[in-house]
This record gives structure tokens, C-alpha cells and sequence, in this order.
């Protein structure tokens, strides 16, 4: 039997197919169809299972990594939603939390985005509850069933329902929800105590509104993947990749679909992390760059940093997601020179239509991948000879930007490459230094199809060695997707100075939680011997803005009381900012984390040989240009390669899913997995 992980992304469609009983792995890339994403999954299935002879019946389960509720927020083509809220709370979304961007005069400039629900498609509802979950004002169900009525005649295909102190007592939610189900069934409601029950009433309407927003566009993307799936012959689970890299089932991706909003990237950071340990380098930052963005991510020890906060556009939502920064910085970014004679490369895309002026598909403008052409650091075809390329295409499109620079060719091309590397060094940046780590103590570890070709240049800008390259840098997103779990969160809130809180009552906070955990996993059909609940406690300093998330386990907080949270918060805070105070600690959120165990792939380890490649070199007299002239440049097909060889740079190394470049001064050592390491080798 086998499984399939596809990773749809923004020009390219990844395909990894692992045979379950041997654990080999095979791999595939297709170009996506924006317009229809489950098109360009189902041609990939297609592919993959040609290229093998495998049987589409063979194939046990699918999981999907995607972009469809990310897309539907980012080009406004997501449902016309209402809200409910609380009477007196109806401009919620429009107050927010009064924010601007930095620096201080760009208020002036900022547009403030509208919000996914309009005003005059909310309503609110007569009732209140207090903060202790007490209800002060009945709900008046007569008025709310004539306002539910209105808003499905104004063409409302989508309903939120986000009230006051819901978090802690969903009593209305769920009767609005109720009375509007009575009125129409077909139209799916949101209601905020499932999406997020949490305190902060912004961030937990924000949250539950693009909830809404995205749910028919995921119900409907998901429906369809379905019926295209079972048309081809082929009856598998389908599970869906969560932003926090665990795994959901359809119906679950179908009713909470903001927890996929950073869906595709995940998958890279969870395989990154697994790279990292088999390599020695447990500390590794990945950068996934593809035709359109680049997705940047922090492990330290091994283990994928999550945040409880993301930003999708111009909106914070407060899902659980792995801690992913992302640029505009693609293979497909255009260059262009502004008024200002600036070049400037991104952050718009050529995407996969028209595409690069190289792929000869309609593209005329210079991007990123048209420089690396011309450089000659890009052989003739991409994905494994499906896609040609047009070097006069190339060249003429980025002759355009030397034209307008005043400047050579090659000089041009090469500026293009350079400053794509210090867009993508801004956001190694984001989420190293600014996070308080040293980029110099981790290794950097390059995915997505273009990523090889920039790795080791980013690696002498942020000074982390050594660049790794893994056996399939093309599909390593879909391939991480292949070590992910089940996984699922439940939280309450519960504010409280951590000195009045009793250790057991704490356990036992978090252990209802955790039942709630376990019957999640049972309805998930994960077998007993198989779940795992792990638990957590949002810790701040009293009236702090913000919290820190710290694991416990249950039974360190009956045995030695609430304080533990306190000594391990105060070394986190001081880690992450430089200092820690000795003044009240205060307990927001509860939190247990639910995950199931699924099979994992186990990477194939081979013997080491001698450091001769000169077996997989297929070009010794290709020339590339590098640091003003051009040099003998072997192309090496990584398809020949053997653990232990050594690679001088200069190199180009290529494979079916991606390009390496080794520059000058610099050496790549293949590994018994397959890595390719790149270190300081001998100056040229």
C-alpha cells in the first residue's frame, strides 16, 4: 500500500509517493492550476503513479497541504459574511486595537483595510454575560430570528456569531447558532467558543469572522477534491495539513478552516527539523523558496517553534500555526527599475501564468529565475525535462533591466540575484535576530525549487553553516507533510495571579482539556496506544500585554504546586528579552494539545565512499558568471552522486525538483543521507 503528500503551491504542484512497506519514496512536480487547485493535484496523483506503475487503488491515503483558504483572503474572494455580536460591540472589527505601522508617520500613508464582515451585515444581539460566565441579560430570540432572516435576504452566505465573555459561557452562541440553523441549514455558521475560546474580544471575532469568510470556499474546494479523487478510481482518507504541521480530516478542515491558512508551509519546517537531526545540526534555519514567496523558519533543539498568532494580509489571526515569516521573494518576482533608478526585484510575481519570460508560456518581464538563466546557474528544463527553457527569452527580457540601469547584461542579472538574497536575509533576520538567536549558531538548510540555487549565497550574508541541501529540496514540504501527526487544541481561559492558584486545581483545569483531547483523537479514529496530550499555561508578568506559552505536565504541578510555572517563565522571558522582573506572575490561558501518531517516514542511509564525483559530472565545460567573470562551472547530476563525494565549488548540481549552486571558495559533501553540506572549501 502506499501514501501520497501533494503541496500545492503558487507555480509548482509537489508530489511525494512512499511506499508503506519499504519506505521508499517517490517524487513528482507538476505545474499548479490557480484556478482549480484539486486539477493540478489530481494530474499529479497521475503522474506519480504512471512514472511508478502503482495503481491509483493502491493508494491508502492522501495529505493535502494547501493554499486555498490563504488565496481566498489574500484576492477578496472569500463568502459575504454576517455578524452577531453583542448589542453595543457591532463596530468590534472596525476599533480593533487601534493599530498603525511603524514608523510613525506611516499612519498617513496606511490603508486600513475593510473588514471580511461588513457593518451593514451586523447585527447585535440583546444579551450579556458577565465576565464569570453569569448571564445578565437573557437572549431576546424573538429579535435575534428576525435579524438572522434579514441578513440571508441581503445575501449573507456565511454567519458569525462572536459574543461578549462567550468564552466562558457559549450559552447564546449556541442557541443563535441553533435558531439559525432552524432558518436555513445550508448556510454555515461560526460560532467564536468552537473557533477560539480565548479572551480578547477583537482577536477572537477577527478570527472567527475569516473563519466564515474562507468555510464555503473550503467546503466547496474540499467537496470537489472528493468527487475528482473518487472519479479517478481512488477511495483514500484525505487528511488535510494543519498551520501548526499536524494533520485534521476533511470534515474538520471543512468546519474550522483557519487552522490551514499557513497550511503548505508547515510541511518544509516539520521535514527541516528532521534533516536537522540526522545531520547533527540541531539547530536549523529553513528557507522555502519557491516561483512566488519565501517561507522562512526557526527550530531550535530539533523542535519547530509554534505560534499562537499569525498574519494573513493585513490581518492577525490568532490560530495555532508554526512560526513562519513570508516574503515576496519567488522565482517568478519581477525586477523593475522605479522612478527612483533603483533596481527592485518582488514582491509581484509572474507566477505560473504568464511565468518567467524563460518558460516561453507568454512571460516577457525579468524575474529572478530568467537572471539565474542568464548566469548560467539554471540548466535547460526544470522539473525533470517537462518544463524548457528559453535562454534568448531570458536574455531579452533581462536585457530590458540593464538598459534601464545603464549596465551590462550580466551585471544586471547578477543584481537581480543579490538583492533577492537580501530580501530573503531580511527575513532570516525576522525570525533569528529578532527573536533574540544568533543566525551564525544555526545551520541553514534550503527547500522549495529555488532555494538550492540562492542557499549558498544567503549562507556567507547570515554567516550560518553549513548550507544543507536535502536529497529532495523540491518536494520537502510535501515530504514533511508525510511526518505529521494528527494533532488538535483545546484551550479555555482562566486569568488569575499565579500565587492564588492551587497546583491540583490547575491539573485538574487541565486535564478536562485534555478529555476533551482525547474524544477529538477518538473521532479522529486514532487508536489509543497512539494518542498523546501535552499541556500548556499562557504565563505573563500581572497586566503584561502579552503571554508565554510553558509546557507542564500535570503531574509536576500536583506534585510541586503552581510555582514551577513561575521558574520556568522567568527563564524563557529573560532568554527571548534580556531580563526578567520580581513582581506578580499572572496565568491566562490553559491549553492542551492533542496529537496523534502517525507513520513517519524513515529517510534511506547508505555507505559512505571516496570523495571522487567526477562519475556525475554531464557537463565539465559549462560556463557561469559569478563576481564579475565567468568560470568553468561543471554540471553534476545529483542523480550519480554517492555518499562521501565532494563537490568544489564552483558547481551546479541538478535533479528532477531543483538546482544546487556551490560557489567559488566553497565545497558540497554528500552524506549517508543524501545531504548535500556546503562549507568553506579552498579559495580559487
Amino acid at each position: 500500500m502506499y501514501r501520497i503528500s501533494i503541496d500545492v503551491g503558487g507555480t509548482f504542484t509537489d508530489v511525494v509517493l512512499q511506499n508503506e512497506k519499504n519506505g521508499k519514496i517517490y517524487t513528482a512536480k507538476v505545474p499548479s492550476t490557480p484556478k482549480d487547485q484539486s486539477i493540478g493535484l489530481v494530474n499529479g496523483m497521475r503522474k506519480i503513479c504512471e512514472q511508478t506503475g502503482v495503481s491509483l487503488e493502491d493508494i491508502r491515503s492522501i495529505i493535502h497541504g494547501m493554499t486555498v483558504a490563504t488565496n481566498a483572503v489574500l484576492e477578496n474572494k472569500g463568502a459575504c459574511v454576517g455578524l452577531i455580536t453583542t448589542a453595543g460591540f457591532e463596530h468590534i472589527l472596525h476599533v480593533a486595537r487601534s493599530w498603525t505601522p511603524a514608523p510613525v508617520c506611516a499612519w498617513m500613508a496606511f490603508q486600513k483595510p475593510e473588514p471580511l464582515a461588513d457593518l451593514e451585515l451586523t447585527r447585535g444581539a440583546g444579551e450579556r454575560i458577565s465576565a464569570k460566565g453569569e448571564v445578565l441579560i437573557p437572549l431576546d430570540e424573538k429579535a435575534v430570528r428576525k435579524d438572522i432572516e434579514d441578513l440571508y435576504a441581503r445575501g449573507v452566505e456565511s454567519l458569525t456569531v462572536s459574543l461578549l465573555n462567550s468564552y466562558i459561557n457559549p450559552e447564546h452562541e449556541k442557541r443563535i447558532r441553533s435558531i439559525a440553523m432552524e432558518i436555513n441549514k445550508d448556510i454555515p455558521v461560526s460560532i467564536s467558543h468552537d473557533v477560539l475560546p480565548e479572551f480578547r474580544e477583537y482577536e477572537r471575532t477577527l478570527t472567527t469572522v475569516m473563519n466564515a469568510y474562507v468555510r464555503p470556499v473550503m467546503q466547496r474546494y474540499l467537496k470537489n477534491l472528493e468527487d475528482k479523487v473518487k472519479q479517478n478510481g481512488s477511495s483514500p482518507r484525505i487528511s488535510i495539513v494543519r498551520s501548526d504541521g499536524g494533520l485534521m480530516s476533511v470534515d474538520a478542515a471543512a468546519s474550522i478552516p483557519v487552522n490551514t491558512m499557513l497550511s503548505g508551509p508547515s510541511g518544509g519546517v516539520t521535514a527541516s527539523a528532521l534533516i536537522g537531526r540526522q545531520t547533527g545540526n540541531l539547530n536549523v534555519i529553513s528557507f522555502d523558496m519557491g516561483g512566488t514567496s519565501t517561507d522562512v523558519a526557526l527550530t531550535l533543539n530539533a523542535v519547530p517553534r509554534v505560534s499562537r498568532e499569525t498574519r494573513v494580509g493585513v490581518f492577525p489571526v490568532k490560530a495555532p500555526s508554526l512560526d513562519v515569516v513570508s516574503i515576496g521573494a519567488g522565482g517568478g518576482s519581477i525586477a523593475h527599475v522605479p522612478i527612483t533608478g533603483a533596481l527592485r526585484v518582488g514582491p509581484q510575481s509572474a507566477g505560473a501564468d504568464p511565468g518567467p519570460a524563460s518558460y516561453g508560456i507568454g512571460g516577457t518581464e525579468a524575474t529572478v529565475t530568467d537572471a539565474n538563466v542568464v548566469l548560467g546557474y539554471l540548466p535547460g528544463n526544470l522539473a525533470g525535462g517537462d518544463l524548457k527553457l528559453d535562454m534568448e527569452k531570458a536574455r531579452e527580457a533581462v536585457q530590458k533591466i540593464a538598459d534601464k540601469l545603464n549596465m551590462d547584461l550580466y551585471q544586471a542579472a547578477q543584481g537581480i540575484h543579490s538583492i533577492v538574497n537580501e530580501n530573503m536575509l531580511g527575513g532570516l533576520r525576522v525570525v533569528s535576530v529578532e527573536k533574540g538567536y544568533d543566525p551564525r549558531n544555526f545551520a541553514l538548510l534550503a527547500l522549495g525549487g529555488a532555494g538550492p540555487i540562492h542557499a549558498n549565497g544567503l549562507g556567507i550574508l547570515s554567516g550560518s553553516f553549513p548550507v544543507i541541501i536535502p536529497p529532495t529540496p523540491g518536494v520537502l514540504s510535501a515530504l514533511g507533510f508525510l511526518q505529521a501527526n494528527v494533532r488538535n487544541e483545546f484551550s479555555r481561559t482562566l486569568i488569575d495571579v499565579l500565587s492564588a492558584v492551587d497546583g491540583n486545581y490547575l491539573a485538574d483545569e487541565l486535564g478536562k482539556l485534555g478529555l476533551k483531547g482525547r474524544q477529538w483523537l477518538n473521532e479522529e479514529r486514532i487508536e489509543a496506544d497512539k494518542q498523546q496530550i501535552d499541556y500548556e499555561v499562557d504565563v505573563r508578568y500581572f497586566r503584561q500585554g502579552y503571554e508565554i506559552p510553558i509546557r507542564v505536565q500535570l503531574a509536576e504541578l500536583k506534585e510541586k504546586g503552581a510555582g514551577v510555572l513561575r521558574d520556568r517563565f522567568s527563564r524563557i522571558h529573560e532568554q527571548l528579552y534580556g531580563f526578567k522582573m520580581d513582581i506578580e506572575v499572572e496565568i491566562v490561558n490553559l491549553r492542551a494539545v492533542a496529537t496523534g501518531n502517525t507513520p513517519h517516514v524513515e529517510l534511506p542511509c547508505k555507505d559512505k565512499g571516496g570523495p571522487d564525483a567526477d562519475r556525475a559530472v554531464i557537463n565539465k565545460d559549462h560556463q557561469a558568471y559569478f563576481n564579475g567573470k565567468f568560470l568553468k562551472t561543471p554540471v553534476y547530476d545529483r542523480g550519480l552522486m554517492e555518499p562521501g563525494n565532494v563537490i568544489p565549488g564552483p558547481a551546479v548540481v541538478v535533479q528532477s525538483d531543483a538546482t544546487t549552486v556551490i560557489l567559488p571558495g566553497f565545497k558540497g559533501e554528500v552524506d549517508e543521507f543524501m545531504n548535500i553540506l556546503i562549507n568553506k572549501g579552498v579559495e580559487q
